[in-house]
């Protein structure tokens, strides 16, 4: 430990923000007052006594004067390197500071005492390792610098007070750090603090190496690709010279060609914003491929072409009729449109409210009955642009308004995709499908499609990534769906719905001679004037090997008829022209699938017994004839109850418990035995068993087999009935007529049941149809059960059949 000895009076020389510890050896300018008062006080006084003039140096931190000073002796006086006076200063040993007293001279003098720093030998094994760690410290970092001779001067120091203190001469250690130093007295405590100082300076300077190695690796391969683009840069512009194209940055490229383009005002804005961040960022930015992907898109959009629309109302008309067979309601509905179109044309009012005139058109029918290719139809017929967007199992709702532009690989929607592929901003978009629509976590298409086919929205259509107006006021939407049921209630709202419900029998000739076997013949590589087909064959292969709304397997049975005419003359089996007619059609394509109940034999057809009646149902693929079949159980081993089997729904299995109802409150009325009803089990099967089914038209179906079930009296073989019953007999409206009455003239029936309510709904039915069928339009049950019910035979007793 160090301990405090003889007392001292000193001049001050005051060092302002500098601190000097024992062993330094330091210059001074004089020309400083305080200096130089106090070099000559000490030589005043050294006069007087032997030895070198001394003072005491005492550091000045904000004007404050430091507990602890050191004692310097002046050991020469003359000039410094720049021509100032100055003095050499060397420290001796660390003084307490006492009172100030008086002495010669316009010092500041003090009374101080010296402090005894001598560490007792020999070293402690502790100390010896701290003095072992601060000189490999020190001289790992004098190594860095490159001071190989103070190395040397370092590793010769052996006294442990001396070692602290030579950190004095450290340039890293701050004022304060240097007065800590200056005032620790114990030689121990205070080498320990000089290695901590040197060891958190090596750890910094360790970090700030490692960084400015990692920047400077930065700043190299900035500057090594710099070089190269530039070299790249150079190659290109020679290519370009060796081309004769013109020179040019590709930012100006891209401004030049957005002021150039015919842009909306506000899309010119948001472009140049774009082309601005274009210029400012790097090319290694990934914003600046976004930027370019973004600003190609909204240039290649067709902003201001619009097709002129073919005003020629008969034209159009006759456009329709020869491109398609029947389909009246549609081809009415586009006539009007174009009708309004002209008129508001000639009247300058083709932009009202800042919408145009497009339309919203939904065409909902079985499959095959031309909808998707009637688009394309209404586009001619207008003189538009056509794009199909096939929207079947589409359930991102980025598909319809597109990606975020700062997504990977992000895309507009597809309602912009179609715009862009027409060319042209009033195209005709047939949105495909559009019941197919799903929805998951992505999102719901279907609710996005709401803007898109909203005629009061549409104008403002922003897609997530144009993120620009787009006016699609002007666009034609037809949508198409198999199931009206299936589109969402507030997409279906903002269409005007058109339904196709499939084709007559006379239509369906039609379409297979006008369209469908000129397509077939070329397919099958055989001209028109070697295979023909006569309108007999025509109307057998619609009628009774096809049973369908639409035409599509139609279609495949002509194709795989012509692909048998022309294997068998390949083969030498037939010649050629050829005409096709009923008789040659079993030989080629086989036996009919599908023959009318009213023509098999009086034994095989299903209404030959009593307790099956033909009932009419809407399917997914148009309308269809409905069996109903009943029977009792044995008295002796069926339980009593009803039955139901065939897939059915909670309301038709209703319709059966009001059927059986009605009957036994009515029977003894109808003069049916009723009392059968109360002890035997009542079993009604809808065959096609693997076919889900329900709806309450079935109603009167269900009551007219029960009846003819109780009364043995058959019902007609072509009679087919459709209607929901009450509990009192009335019957009600139902859906699906026009649907219905065209299942049943395909299925070769000829007298059809329907309520009397539905009868506006025949002004739908084609005029062809109602003129084969016989309509009985009926009120009561008791009316369908006079119409459809055969006499009952005289004399021998009904034959009820039974359940086993």
């Amino acid at each position: 430990m160090a301990s405090t000895s003889t007392p001292l009076t000193l001049p001050v020389l005051p060092l302002d923000d500098e601190v000097v510890l024992p062993g330094m050896v330091v210059p001074l300018d004089l020309s400083d007052s305080e200096v130089r008062a106090a070099v000559e006080a000490a030589q005043a006084a050294a006069r007087t006594t032997p030895g070198k003039p001394r003072v005491l140096l005492v550091p000045r931190i904000d004007g404050t004067y430091a507990n602890t000073g050191v004692l310097g002796t002046v050991e020469q006086v003359g000039r410094l390197a720049d021509g100032d006076p100055g003095a050499l200063i060397r420290g001796r040993g660390r003084v307490r500071i006492g009172a100030g007293t008086t002495g010669p001279g316009a010092a500041l003098w003090v009374e101080g005492t010296s402090v005894d720093e001598t560490v007792p030998e020999p070293l402690p094994g502790q100390v010896a390792e701290l003095v072992k760690e601060y000189k490999a410290l020190a001289t790992a970092w004098l190594r860095k610098r490159g001071a190989w001779q103070v190395v040397d001067r370092v590793q010769a120091i052996d006294d442990v007070s001396a070692l602290a203190d030579n950190s004095g001469y450290s340039p890293f250690l701050t004022t304060d750090q240097k007065v800590e130093l200056l005032e620790t007295t114990d030689p121990v405590a205070r080498l320990k603090l000089a290695t901590q100082q040197l060891r958190d300076h090596l750890a910094e300077q360790d970090v700030a190496e490692t960084i400015a190695k990692d920047v400077q690796e930065g700043v190299d391969k900035q500057q090594r690709e710099f070089l190269l683009r530039r070299q790249l840069e150079a190659v290109r512009k020679e290519l370009r010279e060796l081309n004769g194209e013109q020179e040019g940055e590709e930012s100006d490229d891209y401004r030049a060609r957005v002021e150039a383009a015919d842009l909306p005002e506000k899309v010119r804005e948001a472009a140049l914003k774009e082309v601005d961040k274009l210029e400012r960022s790097s090319d290694q930015s990934p914003e600046g491929s976004w930027i370019r992907t973004w600003l190609d898109t909204v240039l290649e959009m067709p902003w201001n072409e619009r097709t002129e629309d073919a005003y020629d109302i008969r034209g159009a008309k006759a456009v329709l009729d020869a491109e398609h067979a029947g389909l009246e309601d549609v081809k009415e509905r586009i006539t009007e449109y174009l009708a309004v179109r002209k008129r508001r044309d000639d009247r300058g009012l083709g932009v009202i409210g800042g919408r145009r005139g497009g339309a919203v058109l939904a065409l909902v029918g079985p499959p095959g009955v031309g909808k998707t290719s009637l688009g394309e139809s209404v586009a001619h017929a207008m003189g538009r642009k056509f794009v199909r967007v096939a929207l079947g199992g589409v359930r991102d709702e980025a598909e319809i308004r597109g990606h975020r532009r700062t997504y990977v690989g992000a895309l507009p929607g597809r309602v912009v995709r179609a715009i862009k592929e027409a060319g042209s901003m009033n195209p005709v978009v047939l949105l495909d499908e559009i019941d197919k629509v799903g929805s998951d976590f992505r999102g719901d298409p279907a609710a996005a499609l709401l803007e898109v086919l909203d005629p009061a929205q549409n104008h403002t259509f922003r897609d997530h990534y144009l993120e620009v107006e787009l006016d699609l006021s002007d666009v034609v939407f037809l949508a198409t769906a198999n199931v009206l049921e299936a589109i969402p209630e507030a997409l279906a709202d903002r269409m005007e719905i058109v339904r196709l419900d499939g084709y007559t029998e006379d239509e369906k000739v039609v379409i297979a001679r006008d369209h469908l076997l000129p397509r077939q013949l070329e397919r099958a590589g055989l001209d028109q004037d070697e295979v023909t087909l006569d309108e007999g064959a025509l109307r057998k292969l619609a009628g009774e090997y096809t049973r369908e709304a639409g035409v599509r397997t139609l279609e495949r049975s002509i194709a795989r008829l012509l692909r048998k005419v022309a294997a068998q003359h390949e083969l030498g089996e037939r010649e050629l022209p050829l005409t096709v007619t009923e008789e040659h059609l079993r030989d080629l394509i086989g036996r009919p699938h599908h023959v009318p109940e009213s023509a098999q034999d009086p034994a095989e057809r299903r209404t030959s017994v009593p307790g099956v009646a033909t009932g009419l149902a809407v399917t997914g693929a148009g309308g269809d004839v409905l069996y109903v079949e009943a029977s009792l159980a044995d008295p002796e081993t069926g339980a009593a109850g009803l039955t139901l089997t065939g897939q059915l729904g909670d309301v038709m299995k209703e319709s059966a418990q009001i059927a059986l109802s009605f009957l036994r409150s009515h029977g003894a009325e109808l003069e049916l035995p009723v009392g059968d009803l109360k002890d035997r089990g009542v079993h009604i099967h809808f065959p096609a068993g693997a076919v889900p089914k329900d709806g309450p038209s079935a109603g009167i179906t269900m009551t007219t087999a029960l009846a003819s079930l109780l009364s043995g009296r058959l019902v007609r073989t072509d009679v087919a009935m459709t209607g929901e019953v009450s509990l009192t007999g009335r019957v009600l409206p139902i859906g699906g007529v026009k649907q219905k009455l065209l299942a049943a003239h395909r299925a070769g029936v000829t007298t059809v049941i329907i309520p009397k309510r539905n009868e506006p709904d025949l002004d739908d039915v084609p005029a062809e149809v109602l003129d084969k069928l016989d309509v009985h339009t009926v009120t009561d049950v008791r009316q369908v059960l006079e119409l459809a019910l055969a006499p009952a035979t005289n004399g021998a007793a009904p034959e009820v059949p039974v359940a086993a």
